[in-house]
């Protein structure tokens, strides 16, 4: 039990060293290299101050909410497969940015908008589609008493507003569809200090979410007949949960597009690190390795001449991870 336990510390460690130390790596790479203990130029300092800095903390809130919000919906459904956009926020987050896009043609003419206008109601677009899917999901969960039949209800809404936003791209202009689609690539870079006033209120409520869901998740995990023989409140649980996902990975997407992959694979990770699925363990566990994942990747972004999307780096880290865990599963 003391190997266990000092071993489990051990890795808490690591994992703290690493976060610091891909957190300073990220804020001095780029187009070219800052090192923030030199002497920078008032150049560099407002580049380091404005764009570096909130960059690299986006991608430890992003990379932590995306990968806890995975969790929640693994031990939900029970389902090693599932991710934070099961339940269909990142298309009813889609849905709201394509409106505004392909709508675009007809605010500039009517309301003199700009692209830069725009720009700023791309994440306003995205929190408003997103919550129009989680309380309609929280709406069924009050009527649906399994876990099933609520996670095909999730995707159907997720299914209708990719429906809708194909019949939104259908009638869009070209200049309208290519704003959507490279909002859909996912991008850390578009946050600043402004949007992380109203992005980090969000993380920090799904995260009192997962906090009053933590002490039931282990029974969750051995079924919901288990989990009401021990006297855990199935309903209030799952409540919690779906409110938790829906904020962390809602607020995410709404700011920096849908981030494939890490949902679903950082779970898995902290449980083969720690060897063990309690979540007093996993939970931070997964937010730690989340945001060193996700700052890793947006390192590798920033080393090309032009930076790729942040989805195209994650999901060849996260995809492989997928495969194996499918693969294994079969076995």
């Amino acid at each position: 039990m003391r190997f266990v336990m000092n071993r489990n510390a051990l890795i808490f460690i690591l994992l703290g060293a690493a976060l610091v130390l891909f957190f300073c790596i990220d804020i001095c790479s780029g187009s070219i290299w800052l090192w923030p203990c030199g002497e920078l130029s008032p150049m560099e300092q407002q580049i380091m101050h404005s764009i570096r800095l909130p960059k690299a903390l986006t991608a430890i809130l992003a990379g932590a909410s995306l990968s806890v919000a995975g969790l929640m919906m693994q031990t939900l459904f029970r389902n090693p497969l599932a991710g934070p956009y099961t339940l269909g926020v990142s298309s009813g987050a889609s849905l709201g940015v394509a409106f505004l896009t392909m709508c675009s043609t007809v605010l500039a003419s009517r309301f003199a908008i700009t692209n830069m206008h725009l720009a700023v109601m791309l994440p306003v677009a995205a929190c408003l589609g997103a919550s129009l899917i989680l309380l309609l999901v929280l709406a069924v969960s009050r009527r649906v008493t399994n876990n099933v039949s609520l996670l095909i209800v999730g995707m159907m809404f997720g299914s209708i507003a990719g429906a809708l936003v194909s019949l939104l791209q259908n009638f869009a202009n070209p200049d309208a569809l290519k704003l959507f689609i490279v909002w859909t690539l996912g991008s850390l870079s578009s946050v600043g200090w402004t949007d992380m006033q109203i992005l980090v209120p969000i993380i920090a409520a799904g995260m009192i979410f997962v906090l009053l869901a933590l002490k039931p998740l282990n029974g969750l995990m051995l079924g919901e007949d288990y989990a009401r023989g021990l006297g855990i409140h199935v309903e209030r649980t799952r409540l919690y949960i779906v409110l938790a996902t829906g904020l962390l990975a809602g607020g995410v997407t709404a700011f920096c597009g849908p981030i494939a992959f890490i949902g679903v694979a950082v779970p898995h990770i902290a449980r083969g690190f720690f060897r063990t699925s309690n979540h007093r363990i996993t939970v931070p566990a997964t937010i730690m390795i989340g945001a060193c994942l996700l700052l890793v990747c947006d390192i590798l972004c920033s080393l090309f001449t032009y930076p790729l999307p942040i989805s195209t780096i994650s999901a060849l880290f996260g995809a492989p991870i997928i495969v194996w865990i499918i693969l294994k599963n079969k076995s």
